[in-house]
């Protein structure tokens, strides 16, 4: 009895151990969010008189809105593309056996491996061949190089689970095989496409690399490069009250939609983990 309630004891310290340092670096950044000038280098955690000074600036000096409003462009294409290849990608992967489908999951799965700036010279000349250089839409197609890869496998793992019955009482009634995809398999696979989904949208939002890349203008920039962009007064000065609002800005919305869609993102994450 004892021993039970040690173990319990411990689990309960060692739970509120890991949601203090998960959730320390969120809460001081609000913190310093709302501070300015020498109450940044104070030890108090929440300032004596807080201010919205620092999110003022942040959208007065700079186009932050218009940055935030191409994150979120770039993001939903990418998550709406990555889906839609993967959903017919793993239709054919997952229900069809052809000689080299292991060979070409493969590839898909080594493709996710390299490393962005391995890739970053053939992405660019193939942004400079479509002439989308400065332009958004140069990252929703670099940016499947990253979301493509997961989406694929997480959606064949779950579509070889569906009966086969449910494909067979489709082609004998004569149904063709997009309407088997979107008719019958999508509303089956919402909890893995939801998982899929939200993960990618993730990957998309804070991917830097791409966008420092293959944006050059103020107003085609998204946020990551954006709030790395942000300087003060001198090159040695940073203004981490404005770094701060805008970290907070871009990460609470994506707390947000994890905390809505968690119970959602478990179940597609496990259906696809586990046969039966």
């Amino acid at each position: 009895m004892k021993a039970h309630l040690l173990s319990r004891g411990m689990h309960a310290w060692l739970s509120l151990l890991f949601i203090a340092v998960s959730w320390f670096p969120l809460v001081y950044a609000i913190s310093t969010s709302f501070k300015q000038g020498s109450a940044l280098f104070e030890p108090s955690l929440w300032p004596g008189s807080a201010t919205l000074e620092n999110y003022r600036a942040l959208f007065h000096e700079q186009p932050f809105a218009h940055n935030l409003l191409n994150s979120f462009l770039v993001a939903a294409a990418t998550v709406l593309l990555s889906l839609g290849l993967s959903l017919l990608a793993a239709w054919s992967l997952g229900r069809i056996a052809f000689r080299g489908r292991g060979l070409l999951l493969g590839t898909i799965l080594a493709a996710s491996m390299f490393p962005q700036v391995a890739i970053l010279s053939g992405m660019y000349e193939l942004v400079r061949f479509l002439g989308l250089y400065d332009h958004v839409g140069a990252l929703c197609i670099s940016h499947l190089v990253i979301t493509l890869p997961f989406t694929v496998w997480v959606l064949v793992t779950f579509m070889r689970q569906l009966p086969k019955e449910l494909e067979e009482a489709a082609w004998m009634d004569g149904l063709g095989v997009l309407t088997v995809i979107f008719r019958i398999f999508l509303p089956l696979l919402w909890p893995a496409l939801v998982a899929t989904g939200l993960l990618a949208f993730i990957a998309s939002w804070n991917e830097f690399l791409f966008a420092l890349t293959f944006t050059l203008s103020p107003d085609q920039r998204t946020v990551p490069v954006a709030i790395a962009l942000i300087s003060g007064a001198s090159s040695f000065e940073l203004p981490w009250g404005a770094l701060m609002a805008a970290s907070v800005i871009v990460t609470v919305p994506l707390i947000v939609l994890v905390v809505i869609f968690q119970r959602r993102i478990v179940s597609g994450l496990m259906a696809g983990a586990v046969k039966g």
